[in-house]
């Protein structure tokens, strides 16, 4: 679903927004850290079953938009940046982590995580430049699996 520029960009941000809603449809919007495995995005987070997003989407509203974004440059303006709706599910996975004092091993444990499947994807200014001929270029695609 994503181009091999689209991959390299988001594999060199840290820090995306997710939306989810609650079951009372009240939209929740929040800066996470991410990961991506070139098919999946996958949000972890300090107490994470007490956020919003966890609880939005144990509660059954698993909808969900992500988006990454920067600015290339300030001077011309020149913002980039990939939006996403997909769809969420709560999995485990191993955090590593280096207790203190650090001479001890790292230690291993499970922690959930959302994972989150693109369904349909927008990109601006990662292919191409965002603005041509005083016009906004933007791709989108849908997932057809």
């Amino acid at each position: 679903m994503f181009s091999e520029k689209e991959i390299s960009y988001l594999k060199s941000q840290r820090l995306a927004r997710i939306a989810t809603v609650s079951s009372k449809l009240q939209p929740d919007v929040a800066p996470v850290g991410f990961e991506f495995d070139g098919e999946y995005f996958y949000i972890g987070g300090l107490q994470q079953t007490k956020t919003y997003k966890y609880k939005n989407v144990v509660g059954g509203n698993t909808k969900v938009a992500l988006v990454i974004d920067d600015w290339e440059s300030a001077d011309p303006w020149n913002p980039r940046g990939i939006k996403i709706h997909g769809e969420a599910e709560i999995v485990e996975r191993e955090v590593r982590f280096r207790p203190v004092p650090s001479e001890r091993p790292d230690e291993i444990e499970l922690a959930p995580y959302l994972k989150v499947k693109p369904e349909k994807k927008w990109s601006w200014g990662i292919e191409r430049p965002v603005f041509e001929d005083g016009k906004v270029v933007m791709t989108r695609e849908t997932r057809n699996d």
